[in-house]
């Protein structure tokens, strides 16, 4: 059929091969399975099957013939995106006049719906409900209390979130572990109801502080602050991001909505500079107006070109953390509905979650400025100083010891260094010299990877990262594996609307001794990660100065790759009458030996890769990441293998290793052949042979 072959959220799917596998229980005895649009408009795969009664009556009794079964039996033979949403039971298939399947009569369930929707029952469960919804971005109505947190797109940046507002509308304190062993609204709200005579909140609110005091850096800013002593002038830690603008740009609403934002954030007015006592100290600019150069390419011949080598020069420009300002804008005129906007700031008071708090701004400010409107933006009450004096505050005495202490023991028998085999020498002192690339991820990959995760209760962050661990490991021949992931370390739901420098470096630990199952080591994997997300408030380098490292000017300390899940909120990216896309300029340097930040699109998952070129070749790296997506395919849809046992060539790979290896036999081959026999000259009257009897 033509329509057999149908396309939900970028998977392709083969509707023939639903119907088989149904088909092959034996209480079915037909079945049509289609792709239909709900209210919304989204497509949703709904099978209709006639039960064979002989069969069903005798196994209706053992729940075997329903929904959820029949559902159930198909998880365990397709991947998670092929399994239709609903199964409804029909006495029979209608058919049209000709005797053919009238697939357009077949009903609309209401119960298309793969559960039931049971209503929060308890304060606690509606109050828990509302917090799902609010982080999950969801209609209340739509989440059950039976629901599971990750299936409805929950992973560990949202239960932050969700333990962050338990703290502040239940007034508890639940370990961030509880959500994840307790996943859905019921389980979740018994456990607090459970927990709410005996566990009050050990984190404070954070409040505002007076301005007319010194303010203290947060300990993020502090490192950046140290090393730009050591190193001024060092564009390493600049954060360049260029957006083309294609459209009617009215330039005044953008530079004045870039400016309101500078007024609503005063991390965007603040410089750095030396207190009496030789601390560091943020210093608040009263007001900043930016200043928005227009550079006017539109008469350039290579005007496109031009703006590259522009942008590749901005992003290369050091700031003066003491004089400022930290956030740099201009516009690039390519045509009259054609430019570019390069925003520049350092890491200092930005970071990746600020760009989206930043980007949405922009929108909707200047949406309004465009139609000579206020700002419709409430102010914000609390202020980056007031995050980073709270910082200070919590993190000292026992709390802070309590923190350290769960590190110094984790990286208790890490390596140093993680070796891995490199295409150069690595250098005495890096020079940060790098490189990008982005690979996409196999659909049947991702979509194994999302059914593992369901079936096995983790998140796919959880198992990429267990894979990649393999896969390094394999090539270190190390045991003990650390890499490092970020975290956006906003704990508090205050945090969340704020532009300023919050992430944080996790060092995650892994033991991969024993030669463990996949799913051995998944688990292992996970307890390293929850045990990391309840311990994400110390500073990666208070852990440095603590644990003292042998220093090195050719490798980071504890940490020299990276793993990264980029779950961080998708914020609104639009200006009205405006379409806005990326303007690509090279990526050219790299803080690690190699990091993977993975991001999923609305067409699969893409692999960036940033690595450094003083070590690697980018085929090096293209073959690694080939070689992780062949393990990670193994790895999940065959768990149970042990890792010294799991495939990590392609079968291309493989085929050219056995042309190498035919090459290399027929090579020594030919030397043979082209060897001249020696002759053996005997003495006269002699004789070399058998002798006689």
């Amino acid at each position: 059929r033509g329509d057999d072959q149908v396309k939900i959220r970028g998977f392709r799917i083969e509707l023939g091969e639903i119907e088989s596998v149904l088909a092959s229980h034996a209480a079915v005895k037909q079945v049509v399975v289609l792709a239909r649009e709900d209210e919304r408009g989204d497509k949703r795969l709904l099978a209709y099957v006639v039960p064979n009664r002989d069969k069903a009556g005798e196994m209706h009794n053992a729940g075997e013939v329903n929904n959820d079964a029949l559902r159930s039996y198909l998880k365990q033979q397709l991947p998670d995106y092929m399994v239709p949403q609903a199964v409804i039971l029909l006495p029979k298939l209608p058919l049209t006049p000709n005797g053919k399947i009238d697939r357009q009569a077949l009903p609309e369930p209401e119960q298309a719906q793969a559960k039931i929707y049971i209503a929060p029952r308890t304060a606690t469960e509606e109050k828990i409900a509302e917090i799902w919804a609010e982080v999950l971005r969801k209609d209340k109505s739509q989440i059950s209390v039976d629901d599971n947190f990750f299936d409805l797109g929950g992973h560990s940046l949202l239960a932050t979130q969700v333990i962050s507002r338990v703290r502040r509308i239940l007034n508890l304190e639940l370990p961030l572990r509880t959500l994840f062993e307790s996943p859905s609204v019921a389980r979740l709200a018994a456990e607090a109801d459970k927990a709410s005579s005996t566990v009050t909140p050990e984190i404070p609110p954070i409040v505002k502080v007076p301005r007319d005091k010194p303010l203290p850096l947060s300990f993020a800013q502090q490192r950046l602050w140290v090393l730009d002593r050591i190193e001024p002038n060092n564009p390493l830690y600049n954060i360049p991001r260029t957006i083309r603008l294609t459209g009617d740009l009215n330039v005044k609403a953008l530079v004045d909505a870039l400016n309101e934002i500078v007024r609503r954030h005063e991390s965007q007015r603040t410089t750095f500079s030396t207190g009496r006592d030789g601390q560091p100290v943020q210093i608040i600019s009263d007001s900043l107006i930016l200043s928005v150069p227009v550079t006017d390419l539109s008469n350039k011949p290579q005007n496109e070109l031009e703006a590259k080598e522009i942008a590749a020069d901005e992003a290369r420009t050091a700031f003066d953390l003491a004089n400022g300002p930290l956030l740099r804008a201009k516009i690039l005129k390519l045509n009259a509905r054609d430019h570019v906007l390069l925003l520049t700031m350092h890491h200092i008071v930005s970071d990746a979650w600020s760009a989206g708090i930043f980007m949405q701004e922009l929108g909707e400010i200047y949406s309004a400025y465009s139609q000579g409107k206020p700002s419709p933006l409430p102010e914000l009450t609390i202020q980056y100083a007031d995050y980073a004096a709270w910082q200070r505050n919590l993190l000292q005495g026992k709390v802070l010891e309590n923190q350290i202490g769960y590190w110094r023991e984790h990286l208790r028998g890490a390596p140093p260094l993680l070796q891995l085999p490199a295409d150069r020498k690595r250098p005495d002192a890096r020079k940060f010299h790098g490189a990008y690339e982005p690979i996409p991820l196999a659909s049947d990959v991702l979509a194994s990877i999302k059914a593992f995760c369901q079936r096995d209760g983790v998140t796919p962050f959880m198992t990429m990262l267990a894979a990649f661990k393999a896969l390094l490991s394999h090539y270190s021949s190390e045991e003990h594996i650390v890499l490092g992931t970020d975290i956006a370390n906003r704990t508090t739901a205050e945090t969340e609307r704020m532009i300023g420098f919050f992430i944080n470096l996790l060092p995650l630990h892994t033991d991969l001794s024993g030669n463990p199952t996949f799913r051995e080591l998944v688990l292992r994997v996970r307890e390293v990660a929850l045990g990391a997300y309840a311990h994400q408030d110390v500073p990666f380098d208070k852990l440095v100065e603590d644990l003292q490292p042998e220093r090195s000017m050719s490798h980071n300390p504890i940490v020299q790759a990276l793993f990264v899940m980029q779950n961080i909120p998708q914020q609104r990216r639009e200006l009205p009458g405006l379409e806005l896309s990326p303007f690509a300029v090279s990526i050219t340097r790299s803080k690690f030996d190699v990091a993977v930040f993975m991001r999923e699109t609305s067409d699969g998952m893409v692999q960036d890769w940033l690595y450094s070129t003083e070590l690697f070749e980018r085929e090096t790296i293209l073959r690694l990441a080939g070689q992780f997506e062949t393990l990670l395919r193994n790895a999940v849809t065959k768990p149970e293998t042990r890792l010294g046992s799991l495939e990590i060539l392609s079968e291309q790979e493989k085929r050219e290793l056995e042309r190498e290896k035919d090459a290399r036999k027929q090579s020594q081959r030919k030397k043979l052949m082209a060897v001249e026999p020696k002759t053996v000259k005997l003495a006269e009257g002699g004789s070399k042979g058998i002798p006689e009897a």
